[in-house]
């Protein structure tokens, strides 16, 4: 086989970059929350960018490794180990046959990848392996891991560890100590009063423990517009954070829905994707407000880095030719 998950850990699910092109017809985009993490780890083990992988959250899982596979955990710091001894991040590591991947304390962030070597053995559903959970849709059995579930890999990896000697350098991966979200103006952000425009761009922001995949609810005082009015329901994405009748904002997530109708005070840049998917309940954050272009230029500088690691990994591979699996 490959893996048998011995514990689930909090909210353990199959994830790769999102199922999209669906969303006229109501269906979420899903995916990694933090779909950074997902692609730098895939990249470590010289996979497609949309792997799929399994994100933990918080609590990770314990995994028995029914064979040998090279793998990487990517993302935040939930103390990995096998066998009780530290396992290393942002690097390839093979697992022995037999072995026990279990996560401890989390040291920073709340969502970790376990990227594995050419993938897991799970079919495409609507054009993605990505789990939504709330529509039993993708992923393994449309839900997240459970205890006794095993899963195979797509190919058994038969080299040497001796050839892993590097590891990323984890500069390349945001810090996940920063608490400022950079945002852009939504186009709801004038129909607010100038009271609520100032407060939401200086106040903190808490992270409600009524958050999920789908958004994360945030407190603060509450943000009121000049006018109650009804808006018609348009298109929303990751990011988009709506403000309800209520005053307190709500930042849509991976699992967002494809459409809603509360004003839109401002958009979160796509580079702090990453940095506000490792929030988790209770973590405060604010807001800073940055111009489209800016958000572009940040965005442009990352995929040229990204660019320039993929190279560098793709290098080392080709000089070990690692290539050697078992079907």
């Amino acid at each position: 086989m490959g893996i048998k998950i011995i514990k689930a850990g909090m909210l353990t699910t199959i994830q790769d970059l999102g199922r999209y092109g669906l969303q006229r017809y109501g269906m979420a985009v899903s995916g990694a929350m933090d779909s950074y993490a997902l692609l730098l780890g895939n990249s470590i083990l010289g996979n497609a960018d949309n792997e799929a992988a399994i994100e933990c959250t918080v609590l990770g899982p314990t995994i028995y490794f029914e064979q040998t596979q090279l793998i990487t955990v990517a993302g935040a710091n939930l103390s990995p180990k096998v066998d009780g001894q530290s396992l290393p991040m942002w690097k390839p590591v093979l697992i022995e046959a037999g072995s026990l991947l279990s996560f401890g304390r989390p040291n920073s962030g709340c969502r970790a990848y376990i990227c594995f070597q050419d993938g897991l053995d799970i079919p495409e559903l609507l054009g993605s392996r990505s789990t939504y959970s709330k529509g039993q849709v993708g992923g393994w059995n449309g839900r997240p891991l459970q205890e006794g579930d095993r899963i195979a890999f797509r190919h058994c990896y038969k080299g040497k560890d001796s050839l892993f000697r590097w590891s990323m350098d984890p500069s390349l991966y945001p810090d996940l100590s920063t608490n400022v979200i950079r945002v852009m103006d939504g186009p709801q952000l004038p129909c607010f009063e100038s009271a609520a425009q100032k407060s939401f761009f200086s106040d903190v922001f808490t992270i409600s423990n009524n958050s999920d995949r789908m958004g994360y609810r945030l407190t603060s005082k509450p943000l009121r517009l000049t006018e109650q009015k009804e808006l018609l329901s348009t298109a929303v994405t990751f990011g988009s954070i709506q403000v309800p009748p209520d005053g307190n904002a709500i930042v849509l997530m991976a699992d967002h829905p494809t459409t809603g109708g509360y004003p839109v005070i401002a958009q979160v840049a796509t580079i702090d994707l990453p940095l506000l998917a490792q929030k988790g309940p209770n973590n405060r954050i604010s807001f800073e407000r940055i111009s489209l272009d800016e958000a572009h230029d940040l965005l442009k500088k990352q995929h040229t880095q990204f660019k320039k690691l993929k190279r560098a990994i793709a290098l080392k591979y080709e000089k070990t030719a690692y290539h050697r699996f078992e079907l």
